[in-house]
């Protein structure tokens, strides 16, 4: 505890994990009655990370993330800690209907799957995508022997293995692989997908598994409603799979920044931190940190809530971080148009759709924004946005601007049959922003936090490069890391 003064920490990465960390350490040190001084340094000018929204004009646009999964807690729990309940909102109940595209057309998502896994046989028998060739090919999934070696493997092996090449192309490939903007067969099932590795070993079969779990939906379902409403003390939110909050993402991150203000958190934009050395002192590790200006800073305790090639040379002269070099980011970018509804000519009656990459599309999918999510747009108005880029396609991001915007709207034509100008269009580019985690990534992370803790304790690592991409997974990691931090 430095002598009995007040504890430093340090946190690194202004994105949602460290806002977390650092908001949950005064939060918990000020219910516990434990002296604390957080610094927060972020390199760029915002905080936030990939949470950006834009409010323009009555419209309400996520440049990053545009949703999180309710049932997961630790972003309701959040959001009740901020006083923020009130403003999450869910997808509109009628947009239910995705598309995906197939033969230069929009097609309906087959039924009787679950993230491309068959559940019921009788839909997916009348499945009209996959050839009768393929659809026996996956129904041969029930008799293929488990592998029981526990072995991680990648995604497109795991599937390929169990339901067959075709299964993987059509299906599973837009709808898995476009969570991470990634190739299915560089994907670590561990630490992307780990449920259809445990149904494979539990019920020798992923199918079964997938069947099985659409029968205990009910009782599953129930209980996780009875948890979510625990977590926000019965407040009704709204009980759709994904939510948002009324005026966007960034109301969180604002939110966060205003409790931080108050707890006098040092919140330090522009400021990046070059270099991590220890300083051993009577037993105590003290950390002193070289920041960009050329300023040292020290610190009893320090959390890297960054990027991991951003995390490498912190940690690089201490542990071997080879773990960390070997996380790939893609880039991509999100293409936003507004238009009036009048000649609009598109009644939008789903959620979106999605494009496999046989399509050969610069969109890899579009959200049908104002129709999901109903704040978004004002009366008379909708707005669409649009993906580009993933793994081994990553050329559409870089095109400019106007160029970029053709190619979209092309898309938009061929596919949907959009043919009203916007009113405006909206593009950022998201460059290294999708960490993609490879075969053996779970282990690999385990083994460098070991390392951490023996060559340098009191320092941590964390955020989406190490986990998981999603944000309640981002707060979840950041308060495990503040609760580590205060333990003396």
């Amino acid at each position: 505890m430095n002598d009995g003064k007040a504890l430093r920490i340090a946190v690194v990465g202004g994105g949602l994990t460290g806002l977390s960390a650092a908001f949950y350490a005064c939060r918990l040190a000020d219910e516990a009655g434990v002296a604390v001084e957080v610094t927060l340094f972020e390199a760029s000018d915002r905080l936030g990370g990939k949470v950006n929204t834009l409010r323009r004009d009555g419209f309400v646009i996520e440049r990053g993330p545009d949703s999180f999964l309710g049932r997961k807690l630790p972003m309701l729990h959040l959001a009740k800690d901020l006083d923020l309940l009130g403003e999450l909102v869910g997808t509109n109940p009628a947009a239910v209907k995705t598309y995906l595209a197939h033969g230069g057309e929009l097609r309906p998502m087959p039924k009787g799957l679950n993230l491309g896994i068959p559940n019921d046989l009788g839909a997916f028998a009348q499945n009209s995508l996959v050839s009768p060739h393929g659809k026996l090919r996956a129904l041969d999934e029930l008799r293929i022997p488990p592998n029981v070696t526990g072995d991680d493997e990648s995604v497109g092996d795991f599937l390929e293995r169990r339901l067959g090449r075709e299964m993987v192309e059509k299906i599973a490939e837009p709808l898995l692989a476009g969570i991470h903007a990634g190739d299915l067969y560089k994907l670590g099932i561990q630490a992307t997908f780990p449920q259809f590795a445990e149904m494979e070993r539990k019920y020798g079969s992923v199918i079964r598994g997938m069947i099985e779990a659409k029968r205990k939906a009910p009782v599953a379902g129930a209980k996780a409603a009875a948890a979510r409403s625990e977590a926000v003390g019965g407040y009704p939110v709204p009980p759709t799979a994904f939510l948002t909050f009324r005026n966007g993402l960034s109301t969180l991150i604002e939110s966060l920044q205003a409790r931080l203000q108050a707890y006098d958190c040092d919140v330090r934009l522009g400021t990046g931190v070059r270099s991590l050395e220890r300083i051993d002192s009577e037993q105590l590790s003290v950390y002193k940190m070289r920041l960009e200006d050329g300023t040292a800073f020290e610190a009893d305790r320090v959390l890297i809530a960054t990027p991991a090639f951003s995390a490498l040379p912190l940690l690089a002269p201490h542990i071997d971080a080879a773990t960390l070099a070997n996380i790939d980011y893609v880039s991509v970018a999100n293409v936003v148009l507004g238009f009036d509804e009048k000649g609009f000519g598109h009644n939008l009656d789903g959620s979106g759709f999605l494009v496999p990459r046989a399509e050969k599309r610069t969109i890899t999918a579009s959200t049908w924004t104002s129709a999901k999510w109903q704040h978004t747009a004002p009366s008379g108005k909708r707005l669409i946005r649009c993906y580009v880029g993933r793994a081994g396609d990553e050329s559409g991001v870089e095109l400019p601007d106007a160029e970029l915007v053709e190619a979209v709207r092309l898309d938009l034509r061929e596919l949907m049959g959009l043919t009203a100008e916007p009113e405006f269009v909206e593009i950022t580019r998201l460059r290294r922003s999708m960490p993609q985690y490879p075969v053996g990534h779970t282990a690999a992370i385990a083994a460098l936090r070991a390392q951490l803790a023996a060559s340098l304790p009191g320092v941590y690592a964390t955020g989406a490069s190490f986990d998981a991409v999603g944000l309640p997974d981002c707060v979840e990691m950041g308060r495990t890391a503040a609760v580590q931090m205060l333990r003396t």
